[in-house]
């Protein structure tokens, strides 16, 4: 629960204006069903975040739903996996007040089959573990963080929404000390340049347990 009120914290925060969407939600976010948000930049939406502990306690499944404001570019369909967690989401979006108050909940197919591509992934302090991609995650990525004097590292695989630059002014500042890099072709994750990236909004929150 911890995991999901951080990326509602980002992809939903309220502010103040004009635009009104529908809320749906149990995180305290939500005032009598309705909240408001900028109407600049951002939308109202409904989104299903599907976190899929593949090899963790049997293959365990967890969905969280909601409704409420998004900003545009983070309107995303997307997939991260690092080997231990994968993190889906499905996002449908509207302009107008209220306009997500009938759309049905969209669900992200976290059943999907292997395409071929392979990235490395970390298993403890070894980042030389193959990962199988699956769906449309077609990017390799690398996050380093120094954490209490530590550097760890997460690698693995991502959706190329996920690691588009059109978004680095929402995901600067998100988790200082952190360096992200995506790339394409198998395995090029060994040895990355950091580049920002919206992966550096996304990637930390959702596997933020992972630098606990």
């Amino acid at each position: 629960m911890f995991l999901f009120t951080l990326v509602l914290g980002v992809l939903f925060l309220p502010e103040a204006d004009s635009l009104k969407c529908t809320c749906e939600e149990s995180l305290g976010f939500c005032s009598n069903g309705t909240i408001e948000c900028s109407s600049q930049n951002y939308s109202c939406s409904a989104a299903t975040v599907i976190f899929h502990g593949k090899y963790l306690s049997g293959n365990t499944v967890t969905e969280q739903n909601s409704k409420g404001c998004i900003k545009s570019e983070l309107c995303l369909d997307y997939s991260v996996s690092n080997g231990v967690y994968r993190v889906l989401q499905k996002t449908s979006c509207c302009s107008g007040d209220l306009c997500n108050a009938n759309i049905t909940y969209p669900k992200p197919d976290y059943k999907s089959t292997s395409n071929g591509k392979k990235c490395f992934s970390c298993d403890g302090e070894n980042c030389t573990k193959t990962l199988n991609c699956v769906g449309d995650e077609s990017h390799c990525f690398t996050v380093t963080r120094n954490a209490q004097g530590v550097t760890v590292m997460m690698k693995g695989c991502a959706s190329d929404k996920v690691c588009s630059d059109k978004s680095t002014s929402v995901s600067s500042g998100q988790l200082p000390g952190s360096k992200v890099s995506c790339c394409q072709g198998d395995y090029c994750n060994s040895a990355s340049t950091p580049s920002p990236a919206l992966l550096l909004l996304l990637v930390p929150l959702l596997f933020s347990n992972l630098f606990s």
